[in-house]
């Protein structure tokens, strides 16, 4: 049993869940990127759709009750609905090492995919690729995962609540936590989003529009915030779908606002069981809870850990 949701130690980045490896994709030219989480064994994988405008691949089948309930990969991407391409990638790297669903031809792997829009940032006119995701499988690995402006956090941008002028750096950021009983609970976040970023367990501004930002129609369907949680819990279909759902609170938490009509926010949840104990109801609330904090603290480090790129000032400098 799950003694405390708020007594966890920290354990690091989503790699601290065993069987997951991340790799990034990056073009600083461009202001883009994809970033490849490989979960070859998960058990079940499930998604929560929440922003108004979303670009996805892959979800249904995510779904309590679908024939299938788990993934083999997730792709974070940037370049908007373009960027999904770049899933075509990942699956020719499964395939060429024979992990999929396996059915009587042959084996099919699962690719589910998030994309933001970074299209405005840099260069629209390169965008992640099929080789983009197949060389970021190429470099996964289980070794704490790069921050900052990397991967799908490349183009990522924050607080344009008052219009471009206003924005300041977005980027990618990860955090792990093991709780009492050896469960541990980790996210990885690409922060790309309309809302300024607080500190929840402070209330500090982390990052809101520059001073020089003008009143202006926030930069419609140029956001969304995408990412992953990670957990060693043993989690069915159903329980992983309303653990990504759980997730978002820490994307509430921690941006301001959130899941508007301008953005495309979604989290995914992989179960990748370290424990043969099922969880109680009690120790899911706990779990979840985790999950939201994990988060909340993902996207924290997402922005701080950004750097200055095509002229958008990172959050820090500007502070």
């Amino acid at each position: 049993m799950l003694a405390s949701g708020r007594r966890m130690a920290a354990v690091g980045s989503i790699t601290a869940v065993p069987g997951i490896r991340v790799g990034h994709w990056t073009h600083l030219e461009a202001g883009t990127g994809c970033t490849v989480i490989l979960c070859e064994q998960a058990l079940a994988v499930g998604v929560d759709v929440r922003g108004a405008a979303p670009a996805t691949r892959e979800t249904d089948l995510l779904r309590s009750g679908s024939l299938v309930g788990r993934a083999h990969a997730i792709l974070l991407t940037g370049g908007s609905a373009f960027g999904l391409d770049a899933a075509t990638g990942v699956m020719r790297f499964l395939a060429e090492h024979e992990v999929g669903f396996e059915m009587r031809s042959a084996r099919v792997p699962i690719v589910s995919a998030a994309a933001l829009f970074d299209l405005g940032f840099g260069r629209a006119d390169i965008r992640p690729d099929a080789a983009a995701g197949y060389a970021a499988c190429s470099v996964a690995s289980d070794a704490a995962v790069e921050e900052g402006s990397v991967g799908a956090g490349t183009g990522a941008s924050v607080a344009k609540r008052l219009g471009p002028d206003g924005a300041l750096k977005g980027g990618i950021g990860s955090a792990a936590r093991v709780l009492e009983d050896g469960t541990v609970v980790a996210a990885l976040v690409a922060v790309n989003a309309v809302g300024s970023i607080y500190d929840p367990w402070t209330g500090t501004p982390i990052a809101e529009p520059r001073g020089t930002a003008k009143s202006a129609t926030p930069m419609v369907g140029a956001n969304t915030t995408i990412g992953a949680i990670a957990t060693t819990a043993r989690l069915d279909s159903a329980a992983a779908n309303r653990l990504a759902t759980l997730g978002h609170d820490g994307l509430a938490m921690a941006i301001r606002p959130a899941h508007t009509q301008y953005d495309g926010d979604t989290l995914f949840a992989i179960s990748l069981p370290g424990q043969d104990a099922s969880l109680t109801q009690a120790d899911f609330a706990l779990l979840g809870e985790a999950a939201a904090n994990v988060v909340a603290e993902a996207i924290l480090r997402g922005v701080r850990m950004a750097t200055a790129l095509h002229g958008v000032p990172s959050a820090s400098a500007s502070a």
